[in-house]
């Protein structure tokens, strides 16, 4: 059975430096992009069922969105639509190492409503409906301190119905007021998801100095993954724990965007598919390396990695 992913979040127009750019940066390309829809697009492609929960204007732009979403498999019955708003901006610089760099314009972005509308509640009560619902630090960091309450409290009572919650620990400091809002909106978040997808570049600006045994010990959630600086990652969940070193290389790195969202994607869809953690990660890892070889957060469909044939079904009904 086909499991049912929602992922909440906002995707925002891309504008990336288009090869032959010239040292100024004067051609850029148009795409779309954002965490949680890089996530959910490329959970869609390894084959979950997925619905994208957001807000977008009634602009152009964002009806090439919606239109973009439908032919990579994205569900977009929960996404509101805004008359007269737009959605956000961002452009990528990218060195000669394959880092990015993001300039953003998304203060007025409709996304930034969503937990505002009438429609709020019809949305936040869907959530009891799928078998897991994913969001990042940046889709908290957008709503205001009330929004982020709500949000969290419907998860909560979503996976009494059975929903399991993944929490990325995307963290940009320029998205929040300060970083004792962000250390108390994280906890409430690491206290009500069955997952945590978290990394040590996220987490030492939030917690400085802290070795990853002690970052690992402040996250209270069942199942955790750590990403390092190298090419590794540490898992601890109810099973034990174990380290998992991905795989050499083969492509230079062109582009780091969409790494972090690419390893999401396939740990997750692994995991709905009955692996174990620790597989799970090896295919996270394996996706990660090949997204970063190419340009923009989204890769060809023709360069995605050959599917694994999942153990088990680990649907709701199956886990139940």
């Amino acid at each position: 059975m086909m499991t049912r992913v929602a992922c909440i979040g906002e995707c925002m127009i891309e504008l990336r430096q288009a090869q032959g750019g010239g040292q100024g940066g004067s051609l850029y390309s148009r795409g779309w992009g954002g965490d949680t829809l890089n996530t959910a697009l490329y959970m869609s492609r390894l084959g979950a069922d997925v619905d994208y929960v957001t807000a977008l204007g009634d602009d152009a732009l964002s009806d090439e969105m919606i239109a973009g979403w439908a032919a990579e498999g994205i569900g977009t019955k929960r996404v509101a639509r805004l008359p007269g708003k737009l959605p956000g901006l961002y452009m990528i610089q990218t060195d000669d190492k394959g880092e990015r760099r993001f300039f953003h314009w998304r203060d007025s972005a409709a996304a930034r409503s969503m937990m505002d509308l009438p429609e709020t509640d019809d949305i936040l009560n869907s959530l009891g409906s799928y078998d897991l619902v994913y969001l990042s630090a940046i889709t908290l960091s957008i709503l205001t301190d009330d929004g982020r309450a709500r949000l969290i409290a419907a998860l909560k009572r979503a996976r009494l119905l059975g929903t399991r919650f993944a929490f990325d620990t995307n963290f940009r400091a320029r998205g929040w007021p300060d970083l004792a809002v962000a250390r108390r909106v994280f906890s409430s978040a690491f206290e009500a998801a069955d997952i945590v997808l978290a990394s040590t570049e996220d987490l030492l600006p939030l917690y400085p100095d802290e070795s990853n045994e002690t970052l690992l010990a402040g996250i209270s959630t069942p199942e955790v993954v750590l990403k390092l600086s190298e090419p590794t990652c540490i898992l601890r969940h109810l099973g034990g724990s174990a380290e998992v070193r991905a795989e050499p290389l083969t492509k230079p790195v062109v582009d780091t965007t969409a790494a972090g969202d690419s390893f999401a994607a396939a740990y997750l869809a692994a995991r709905l598919g009955g692996a174990e953690p620790e597989e799970a990660a090896r295919a996270g890892h394996r996706l990660a390396g090949v997204v970063v070889s190419y340009p923009g957060a989204i890769i060809p469909r023709y360069a995605m990695p050959p599917k694994k044939a999942a153990r088990s079904s680990t649907s709701r009904k199956a886990s139940q």
